[in-house]
């Protein structure tokens, strides 16, 4: 892996050598060094804007079809490429299981295939007439140049989710990849070529970059996905342009376990819920509300579930790896003792693991005793805790989930048809999972409510954030309308209602 020394950004068709700052990226279980990125430099940034730009132009007029072939294309490269070492590389950045990498990447292609033929059918409406002999419709034309602003923990995955409806909308697109993401993220480019060239691009910095490509009058769109706060400045940043943004800036998911639930399921899916990827999910369960027949049954199943998990560097037999950053795990480490400190009870973990004495490694974490005056019922934890709260029954379960500025998603395990379909109807987050967390689908809308974001990806409205519509009203038999200037005089009237002569 030399060339993961090599400070560079991506423009189609290759990878060019930065003169930008270069940082070292460091392994969040090992300590050690995995290469080096870098800060794009104002004038990369400009050349490769215009670069995009060029392409677009031509891109856009590329019929429907011709364009979803060159995204089956696209989807085929994906599918036919050794993506081990992808997937090495972004293990090692951020510590992902390599299992869950390898994962990631699987997960790919399919969404060029959904959005290659989305495009193809969804083209406009015909609206019926307001006057006989007129054409009325709707039509979508592409936006632009769309930035997408991605986050670490699925650096690919959910730049292919806002990239294929860009392109698909007949966009060019430059992303911003995750600084503890970028070189997995680089290394994944190469399947983009064979697209036009100078269509896709992909330029590594921190935060002023993204903030570079959100104000420049070069760009047209923004997708984001990160904290609450830095999407609030990314929101207001491109509302000021008046640009369109898709925001998912994360939550404090809440998962209700009714007095119906399935006990050892719930346990099983409770696990993967809180600890996927070491809570490091936008929409893992964070806040657990479990009805108080069925606690104490619910917590020890839990917890045995729980003490399966194996913890270690991602790229050996493990469950359970780092946390992305040192900051990451003190946040944990924080608010996990808040709790304590108010009263919470530790079931298991709650502590930096005695045989990882390097790495920001974090055990799974069980509290229960939990309540309200907490911090970490009211924010985003982003590690490997699952915060219990006892309620009496199912009525304070939904209330306590909604109790909450996040809106995400929300999961309810329970086999009461009632419960289930109340838990949609009462639940105030953008998702809801029933027996079954952390889904997606490409057809379906992913985003949230609240502070958790705005607008949406994948399905119908993933496509929409990267068009705009134009009406056009057309009259083939040109003709003078009956409304037009001047008016007839008898159409006017005198003062106190008599017709003017």
């Amino acid at each position: 892996m030399s060339d993961l020394n090599i400070a560079r950004y991506f423009l189609l068709p290759g990878f060019r050598k930065s003169r930008g700052r270069t940082h070292e990226v460091i392994d969040p279980a090992t300590l050690e060094p995995v290469g080096t990125r870098v800060e794009v430099t104002g004038d990369e940034m400009q050349t490769v804007l215009e670069a995009v730009t060029k392409a677009q132009a031509g891109w856009k007029m590329v019929d429907a079809k011709s364009r979803a072939k060159h995204l089956h294309d696209l989807a085929n490269r994906i599918e036919n490429a050794d993506l081990t070492e992808c997937s090495i590389i972004m293990s090692r950045e951020m510590g992902k299981p390599y299992p869950e990498a390898i994962g990631e990447l699987a997960n790919c292609a399919p969404i060029f295939r959904y959005y290659a033929e989305m495009a193809r059918d969804e083209a406009g409406k015909i609206a019926g007439t307001t006057q006989l002999g007129s054409f009325q419709f709707a039509k979508y034309e592409p936006l632009g140049v769309s930035v997408h602003i991605m986050p670490f923990n699925f650096p690919v995955l959910l730049m292919c989710w806002t990239v294929a409806a860009s392109l698909a909308a007949g966009n060019g697109c430059v992303i911003k990849p995750a600084e503890a993401t970028t070189l997995s993220t680089l290394e994944f480019m190469k399947v983009f070529e064979g697209l036009p060239e100078g269509l896709v691009a992909c330029l590594p910095g921190g935060a002023e970059v993204g903030k570079a490509l959100v104000e420049s009058p070069m760009t047209h769109a923004v997708a984001f996905t990160g904290s609450v706060k830095a999407g609030q400045a990314v929101a207001a940043a491109a509302a000021a342009k008046m640009k369109p943004a898709v925001i998912e800036a994360g939550g404090s998911d809440p998962m209700i376990i009714t007095a119906y639930a399935p006990i050892e399921v719930a346990a099983a899916g409770a696990v993967t819920g809180a600890f996927h990827m070491s809570g490091q999910v936008c929409t893992s369960t964070e806040r657990m509300y479990v009805v108080d027949s069925v606690h104490d049954d619910f917590v020890n199943a839990f917890a045995a579930e729980t003490a399966r998990l194996r913890i270690g560097n991602g790229l050996d037999k493990s469950e359970i790896g780092p946390l992305v950053s040192k900051a990451a795990r003190e946040k944990v480490e924080r608010l996990v003792a808040d709790a304590v400190a108010k009263g919470a009870t530790v079931v298991c973990g709650g502590r930096v693991p005695p045989a990882q004495t390097k790495g920001w490694f974090y055990e799974p974490t069980i509290l229960t005793d939990c309540t309200d005056d907490m911090d970490i019922l009211h924010e985003e934890c982003f590690g490997p805790v699952a915060a219990i709260v006892r309620v009496p029954d199912f009525d304070a379960a939904i209330e306590g989930a909604n109790n909450s500025e996040f809106g995400l998603g929300a999961s309810v395990f329970t086999i009461s048809l009632e419960e289930a379909h109340e838990a949609h109807e009462r639940l105030d987050s953008g998702m809801v999972w029933i027996n079954n967390p952390m889904i997606d689908n490409d057809a379906l809308p992913f985003g949230g409510w609240k502070s958790s974001g705005i607008g949406r990806e994948l399905g119908r409205q993933g496509l929409d954030a990267f068009r705009r519509s134009k009406m056009v009203i057309m009259d083939h038999k040109p003709v003078r309308q009956d409304w037009w200037y001047p008016y007839p005089d008898d159409w006017f009237l005198e003062a106190g209602g008599r017709k003017l002569s």
